[in-house]
């Protein structure tokens, strides 16, 4: 039996507490000693970061860390007993941790309401400001914008239709823009919103967001696209910029609708931009004050020692910046539910305190309206690490504002900061979401805090990033930057807080972070809400279930059958598809580039060849942590199951970031639920695996292994019969496109094919397809991203009017080619399955080089056209117009009852 002394193997946040934070793993039966000589025995083993009771808890006293409650004992706790609720018993043993758990859990969550009490308060005080800061090499923009720390040019996606295109536009111009030393990059600024039918919820947010990073110091030029058609447009941008006062004249700027073919506008922007690269360069650095410095304060993949190293070591920089007459802002809303009485301790005034607090109630509220709480907030990899609810979330968080400082604003979302201060901005702890508010506030140095490791960059403000422990320090060395575990080693913060200083002015004069280096990075706004009460809560959430079985037809009335048809498969051990593709697939949003990247190494590298694997695909998007449990995340997790067991998938690897709610042991569990062997996938982990190329190695390693040992599929011809066919209308469609497509589906079907439509196509209420309906009016025979298991014509729920979030879900369902028609602009393809685009002879002339296929003729020529079009596709004959000029996107829908937490 090993002996311990307290203060060497766990720490206590303050030393009131009457539990302490394990600083390594702990086996059961270690006895340990404390500062008074007294012992006890360890009664469960414990990992690094878990909590035990150093002294003894009555049952009903409160289990306290930094003082402060976050549950009330349900028995008695004995000094060594393993605090534990039952969420994280649930949550480790989804692990499979390699010990024994304890049966029951000792304590329940408590969150205890806070309330002002406005008869004692005093107004805080802010410390000095320094007549004597120090200085960085900046970016000069002038009064009204102040001063950047990067130079760069922002290809501005106004909505995600436009998403495609500023990638594909990146990509040219990237390389071009190197030789101008003084010029950082040309980068695309891509998001989720604005681009679905219907008028947003989050419209203000969005205007706001990208009005903020149009008049940015860190951008020397803005080339903002839209198409037009969407519901934000660059019209609408530009005068809310105008009317709100941001210095939009200051930054050279253009707001751009396409209206051409894809090619031709690449071509035209790349030109237009290209002319900007001289006048941008001749921007140069100068020495400007420290007082101009804006800290975004930021945490993610948190651990119980984030409010003990990482979050008091950023808090002490901020604190220093402030003191220089800087600015620094704290954000995440609902991670400060229980932290209200450390981030009120010093406020400037009671109209501020009001104001935080109306913060979080309105939070509460909207998450309320969609049935969710804001206790889902904990990710599966914050609860590994010792966080066991949002209130221990929530108090180490606070720990970003340092004791000294006042909070002086409290601001809604991606609001400028215009004074000097400490701000804190309304956000969800949507981690991307907040930190795309927070610079669009005007923040130019972002303070990453994180225990797992986490790797989020964002495009143009570089990120800091200051893990809490040495150990993951070390195992994470080639992308973060601080290791604030040497406090916990024995460092003082003082000194640790002096070398971060320097760093960071470092950092803003230019020198590059890790995660710059790596070379990732990723956008998110804040993603929209769809309710705005809570009246149709429980109608939403009583909505009958699809059943699953195809709709009835009637006989095919067409003249004369379908014209002869043969479609090219491939065939490996019984299972037959029209390609064979190696999936990567993100477990969450921040493994998603990491993804994109190692499926272009493998794609050049050729991997897989010998197995018929024709390419390799990821499929990145925005899901997994920082957004609700229940019926969104069920969505999500079916989604992706679709695409895991989809029959292109040749083989497949699933990528976790390492501390996302929706983590690789999440995801082995929810396949053994659906009956599916984990072990036909391979694993791979960002943290875990050591960083970026340790995890990009391993996953090229899995594949080369898997494929080698695999037999060549043989090649063959098959007929209508197996064809899995997604059929979707983009736009109210004219009657002879409408035809077209109704008698192709009736051919598919009569031939005991599949096709899904979903529900959201106008072609469902065009008499040319009802009146092929036995039954009435089509209904939902699947949910959204539900995979069929009959064959015939299936009607997939799609929840909203997005036309990337329809194609996601119905790719899922196991359609191996969608036929799109297209009424006016061309809209974006999807990264794994082939998309037809289709349009009627009266497609106006800009847009026609962008689809696949115009109809000619009358309607027997135009059914063997469309059939042809399969067939080549299928034998990979013809390439999607919309994959060949890259303008492909993914993304899952959160439905009616989704929201960011």
């Amino acid at each position: 039996m090993s002996v311990c002394r307290l203060k060497d193997i766990a720490r206590l946040a303050e030393p009131g507490d009457n539990v302490a934070i394990v600083s390594r793993r702990l086996e059961a039966g270690t006895r340990v000693v404390n500062e008074t000589g007294d012992s006890f025995s360890i009664a469960h083993s414990l990992l690094e970061g878990h909590r035990l009771a150093i002294r003894a808890i009555p049952a009903g006293e409160s289990v306290l860390s930094w003082g402060q409650p976050f549950g009330r004992a349900t028995r008695d706790i004995a000094p060594g007993d393993y605090i534990c609720n039952g969420d994280i018993l649930d949550a480790l043993r989804v692990r499979q941790v390699d010990f024994a758990l304890p049966d029951q859990p000792n304590f329940e969550d408590r969150v205890v309401p806070y309330e002002l009490d406005e008869s004692t308060f005093t107004p805080g005080e802010q410390i000095p400001v320094s007549d004597k800061p120090p200085t960085f090499e900046g970016y000069d923009r002038g009064k009204a914008r102040g001063v950047g720390t990067r130079n760069f040019i922002v290809l501005l996606g106004i909505t995600s239709q436009t998403a495609g295109f500023v990638r594909r536009l990146e990509s040219i111009l990237k390389e071009n823009v190197e030789r101008y030393t003084n010029i950082d990059g040309v980068v695309a600024v891509a998001h989720t919103e604005g681009g679905a039918g219907v008028d947003p919820n989050n419209r203000e947010l969005v205007l706001r967001t990208l009005a903020g990073f149009m008049v940015h110091p860190n951008v020397g030029a803005v080339y903002a696209v839209d198409r037009g058609t969407e519901i934000v447009t660059d019209r609408m941008l530009e005068n809310y910029m105008r009317l709100n006062g941001y210095p939009l004249n200051e930054v050279p700027h253009r707001f751009e609708t396409l209206k051409g073919g894809f090619d031709e506008e690449l071509e035209r922007s790349a030109r237009f931009v290209t002319g900007w690269f001289e006048t941008v360069n001749r921007v140069a650095r100068k020495p400007a004050s420290a007082s101009l410095l804006n800290i975004v304060l930021q945490c993610g993949g948190s651990d119980s020692f984030s409010g003990i190293s990482g979050n008091p070591l950023a808090a002490l920089v901020a604190r220093e910046i402030i003191r220089f007459g800087g600015k620094a802002s704290l954000a995440e809303t609902d991670e400060l539910i229980g932290g209200e009485p450390y981030v009120l301790q010093n406020v400037r005034d009671i109209e501020t305190a009001r104001t935080f607090l109306h913060m979080i109630e309105r939070f509460q509220e909207r998450t309320a309206w969609h049935g969710q709480s804001v206790d889902a907030n904990p990710s599966g990899g914050n609860k590994l690490r010792g966080i066991y609810n949002i209130v221990l979330k929530s108090i180490g968080a606070a720990r970003k504002r340092h004791p000294d400082v006042r909070l002086d604003y409290a601001i809604d979302y991606a609001v400028p900061m215009k004074e000097p201060g400490y701000y804190f901005m309304d956000s969800p702890g949507n981690d991307l979401e907040a930190i795309a508010g927070q610079v669009a506030s005007g923040g130019n140095v972002i303070f990453f805090i994180t225990g797992n490791g986490s790797i989020t960059n964002f495009p143009f403000v570089p990120t800091i990033k200051i893990v809490t422990t040495t150990k993951r320090y070390e195992m994470l060395s080639g992308e973060m930057d601080v290791n604030a575990g040497s406090y916990l080693d024995g460092e003082s913060m003082d000194e640790l807080g002096r070398r971060t200083l320097d760093l960071t002015l470092r950092t803003a004069s230019g020198e590059l972070t890790h995660g710059e280096k790596a070379g990732h990075s990723q956008t998110q706004i804040w993603r929209d809400w769809r309710q705005t009460d809570g009246s149709r809560l429980q109608v939403l959430r009583n909505r009958p279930a699809p059943m699953g079985e195809p709709l009835a037809v009637r006989s095919n009335e067409a003249s004369t059958p379908p014209p002869p048809f043969e479609l090219p498969m491939y065939e490996v051990n019984g299972n037959r598809a029209t390609d064979r593709v190696g999936l990567i697939l993100p477990t969450s949003l921040c493994s998603g580039q990491i993804a994109r990247m190692a499926a272009e190494r493998l794609s050049a590298k050729g991997v897989g060849c010998g197995a018929g694997i024709s390419r390799f695909v990821t499929l990145v998007h925005t899901e997994g942590c920082g957004a609700s449990g229940g019926v969104s995340e069920e969505m999500y997790i079916r989604t992706m199951t679709g695409y895991l067991i989809h029959p292109m998938t040749g083989a497949a690897l699933l990528l976790e970031h390492g501390c996302e709610r929706t983590h690789n042991d999440f995801y082995r569990q929810q396949l053994l639920d659906r009956g599916i062997d984990p072990a036909g996938f391979g694993w791979a982990s960002v943290q875990l695996d050591g960083g970026i190329e340790k995890a990009m190695d391993r996953i090229e390693s899995w594949f080369a292994e898997t494929l080698e040992d695999c037999d060549g599929p043989v090649a063959g011809n098959t007929g209508l019969s197996d064809l899995r066919l997604g059929v979707a209308a983009a736009d109210p469609l004219s009657d002879d496109l409408s035809e077209a497509l109704s008698r192709l589906i009736l051919d598919v079907v009569n031939e005991c094919g599949t096709v899904v439509v979903p529900d959201n196509s106008a072609l469902l209420g065009h008499p040319s397809f009802v009146r092929h309906l036995a039954d009435g009016p089509a209904k939902p025979t699947l949910a959204y991203g539900e995979p069929f298991t009959v064959p015939g014509l299936h009607v997939m729920e799609s929840q909203t009017t997005h036309w990337v979030e329809t194609m996601t879900g119905l790719g899922a369902s196991g359609v191996e080619l969608i036929v799109a028609g297209i009424g006016s602009h061309p809209l974006p393809g999807h990264p794994m399955i082939p998309v037809l685009l289709v349009g009627a002879e009266d497609l106006p002339g800009p847009f026609r080089e962008d689809v696949d296929h115009i109809l000619e003729g009358g309607p027997e020529a135009q059914r063997k056209d469309i059939l042809d079009l399969i067939r080549r596709t299928a034998a990979s004959i013809h390439t999607p117009r919309a994959q060949a000029i890259g303008n492909t996107d993914f993304q899952i829908t959160r439905g009616l009852l989704g929201v960011s937490v």
